[in-house]
């Protein structure tokens, strides 16, 4: 009887001590923003990049959970391409699906979702090869080498994880590298240079005369939840500053880590949050902006997911001659404009020469002429960092004026330098380590040789 007793006073407690914990911001968000992150970045570092399970796991999540890492276990479907993930494999259980053509989803409503859709590439990735003569026409081979062989270091002491490495001069590839689990077919989660791609997108429909980036009232998610937000523009939301509590900290409590990993519907659940500011008034980076833009241009694009995919192929990418990218969905079908952008390092690379290249393309102009300028002017109270979706260099970090860059999470970057006609893309997992890729960089400017088409590409004449 003491012993039934007893047994029956430890599942209380228990089942009490499990309730009120899966109430507290532990159970409501850290644990399941814990389990979402792996469930979610496995099936598409191992479905959509093509990367190693494990090795994924061990270089680009291990490091984010910390101590939370030994109790969250997942379990990797080869034949199914799902990945399930949970705290001692029960609780806060989440499960990402693959799907062709749309890369992985966090599925929480498995009765709205179809896992049976799929919408394949119709190309394949076309690589860019290097020519010798026309790179050493243009920079000195053993400094461009010395330059792409430091951004990768020692494996065995590195703790950058460079993964890729690609340089484009005035449109060709001059340099490429990959770390022996990375290939040219590797898609690289790109994170934030997602947004990168979201104000390319926005240029693309602004000169095709489709969307007014300024225009009020624009916006149907936030115009749904109340009238008053009709003066938030796309514009003020690809700068950062829609005024909206989606607070973006990486902690695993915070907005963002709730938004990303555990709602089915990321646009409403930004739309909804309270507004603190308004429009262009309050500058802070929050990913939940960009989702809301996202769902606004989408609209544009078709009328399904197979229609929009398409047309933001035919529309973004295609022009490019990008047929890699995957851009992943919510599980509402809105594209995550934000982070989930797959591409080779070279792909990535051809979104960058179209800015270096001042929005022209092949011959082909494709962006507004002021593009550039509005992509790259300063948003009131970033103190000088952001633009409209891209970073702006500080006045020491070493590279060209002019410089503006993509940059994503773990230290995805992309610089993009008009006046050198050059673009250096990075990818990698680096995590509480620097990955010095304003020094790869600068050393890819220094290997011009002098005197290119009229640019001085002295270093001792570059930005200290």
């Amino acid at each position: 009887m003491i012993k039934r007793l007893l047994a029956g006073t430890a599942a209380v407690i228990l089942v009490g001590g499990l309730a009120a914990l899966n109430l507290s911001p532990v159970g409501r968000v850290y644990l399941p923003s814990g389990t979402g992150i792996v469930a979610k970045q496995t099936c598409s570092l191992t479905w959509v990049s093509g990367l190693d399970s494990e090795f994924a796991r061990s270089v680009y999540l291990d490091p984010l959970l910390g101590a939370a890492g030994a109790l969250i276990t997942s379990e990797v479907d080869e034949e199914a391409r799902t990945v399930s993930a949970g705290v001692l494999g029960i609780f806060w259980k989440q499960t990402a699906v693959w799907r062709d053509g749309l890369g992985c989803t966090l599925v929480h409503d498995s009765d709205a979702f179809d896992a049976d859709l799929t919408v394949p590439a119709a190309q394949d990735f076309q690589p860019m090869e290097i020519d010798p003569a026309f790179r050493d026409a243009h920079f000195d081979g053993t400094a461009l080498d010395a330059a792409i062989d430091a951004a990768f270091g020692d494996p065995e002491t590195d703790d950058r994880n460079t993964l890729g490495v690609a340089v484009l001069y005035q449109g060709q590839l001059v340099a490429e590298r990959y770390a022996p689990q990375a290939s040219r077919e590797t898609r690289f989660h790109g994170w934030s240079m997602t947004k990168s791609a979201m104000t390319t997108l926005a240029g693309r429909l602004q000169y095709q005369g489709v969307l007014d980036i300024e225009a009020e009232g624009a916006v149907p998610s936030l115009s749904a939840v109340s009238a008053d937000y009709e003066d938030v523009t796309i514009e003020a939301l690809l700068r950062m500053a829609g005024g909206f509590a989606i607070a973006e900290t990486n902690t695993g409590f915070d907005p963002n880590s709730e938004m990303l990993f555990t709602q089915s519907d990321m646009t409403q659940y930004a739309a909804t949050r309270d507004r603190l500011h308004a429009p262009l008034e309050h500058w802070q980076y929050m990913s939940g902006n960009t989702i809301m833009a996202t769902h606004t241009m989408q609209q544009e694009l078709g009328d399904d997911i197979p229609s929009r995919v398409q047309g933001l192929r035919e529309i973004l990418f295609e022009p490019l001659g990008m047929y890699s990218p995957i851009l992943e969905m919510d599980e509402t079908g809105t594209f995550q404009g934000s982070s989930y952008m797959y591409a080779t390092a070279q792909d990535w690379a051809r979104m960058g020469w179209l800015y270096a290249n001042e929005g022209v393309f092949d011959g082909e102009r494709l962006l507004p002429e002021d593009w550039n300028a509005i992509v790259s002017t300063p948003t009131d109270g970033s103190n000088r960092a952001y633009g409209m979706g891209f970073w702006l260099p500080g006045e020491h970090d070493g590279v060209p004026e002019g410089t503006f860059m993509m940059s994503g999470f773990q230290s995805q970057w992309g610089f993009i330098m008009p006046e050198q006609d050059l673009v250096v893309v990075r990818f990698g997992a680096t995590n509480r380590a620097s990955s010095r890729s304003y020094e790869l960089a600068a050393a890819v400017v220094s290997a011009l040789r002098q005197d290119q088409d009229g640019i001085e590409t002295d270093p001792a004449t570059q930005p200290e």
